[in-house]
């Protein structure tokens, strides 16, 4: 935040939320800085409340006395673990089964046929959820396929799924969730590929080895090397880049159309849209839906 000599100081010791510990505003533009830097994440004095809530129960576990000492360890290169597990409780893993159901209506409809018909020739079909947080999108990429092709797993079709929360993608690979979360999931398809089974006297459903063995998970933070080179018949991103600012989400952009096979499909969340200079790379093709534009045209 940039001050003009007709705007007053603002202080650094101002507490933005209070609590067991004070956040200031100097904490805040610490944990701020820190999360941009690992993750592209960006934060505002807006999300004092959330940060706060987030973290405190972290530092009281690690036994701090307050948020400037636990920007004093997380800083540090003896804080790295502390400072892993503030993304991780910094970062939102809300999911559901076919949420936003129009793109896997349009991936059903419009884009699989084509790729099971080339992998039914003998060709190779590559998914990527790139934020799966708990499982729920790339199981419901891969349903979507079993539903055309119950002998997926017979072709060279694979689903890469990443996050950047290694927890989540620990219940991703699990696969057992609540009966709560398979509200979206239709009868028929909960009895082919569910099972419930009892994990710790609670009952859960527990997604079909037939499911689980089309999908590889892996740890990825997208602003790092991505150890992969593609390329990608649809990607799905959604619901990450709406916390990342403009110049992040053009780079984020830019990389995914290197990683696209020729005419690519991505799917991106309701309140995100690919603009600036990354526009170019694709042509829009309905409701958060875009096509790679190809080689032959760049940003």
């Amino acid at each position: 935040m940039i001050s003009t000599a007709f705007e007053p100081r603002l202080s650094p010791d101002e507490c933005l939320a209070t609590g067991e510990y004070p956040l200031t505003r100097r904490d805040l533009t610490e944990i701020a800085a820190m999360i941009y830097a690992d993750a592209g994440i960006h934060l505002n004095e807006s999300k004092a409340s959330l940060v706060y809530s987030r973290l405190s129960k972290h530092i009281r576990n690690l036994g701090l006395k307050g948020f400037r000492e636990y920007c004093t360890l997380v800083s540090s290169p003896e804080g790295a673990p502390a400072r892993r597990e503030m993304l991780s409780h910094l970062t939102t893993n809300f999911t559901r089964f076919f949420r936003e159901n129009h793109h896997f209506e349009h991936m059903k409809n419009e884009v699989l046929p084509e790729l099971i018909a080339r992998a039914k020739a003998g060709g190779r079909v590559r998914i990527w959820s790139a934020a799966s947080s708990d499982g729920q999108e790339p199981y419901s990429i891969a349903l979507t396929l079993l539903s055309l092709l119950p002998n997926a797993a017979d072709y060279d079709i694979r689903i890469l799924a990443t996050d950047i929360d290694p927890k989540i993608l620990a219940l991703a690979r699990a696969g057992a969730y609540d009966a709560g979360a398979l509200e979206t999931v239709s009868p028929a398809m909960r009895k082919q590929y569910f099972r419930e089974v009892d994990i710790d006297g609670r009952r859960k459903w527990q997604v079909d080895d037939r499911v689980k063995k089309l999908i590889t998970y892996n740890e990825l933070n997208l602003m790092a090397q991505w150890p992969f080179k593609g390329p990608f018949d649809i990607i799905f991103c959604r619901n990450v880049v709406i916390y990342f600012d403009e110049p992040t989400q053009m780079k984020i952009w830019t990389r995914f159309a290197g990683m696209f096979a020729e005419g690519g499909h991505l799917y991106i969340g309701h309140s995100e849209r690919v603009s600036g200079e990354s526009k170019a790379l694709f042509d829009n093709i309905g409701i958060t839906t875009y096509r790679f534009a190809g080689r032959g045209r760049r940003a």
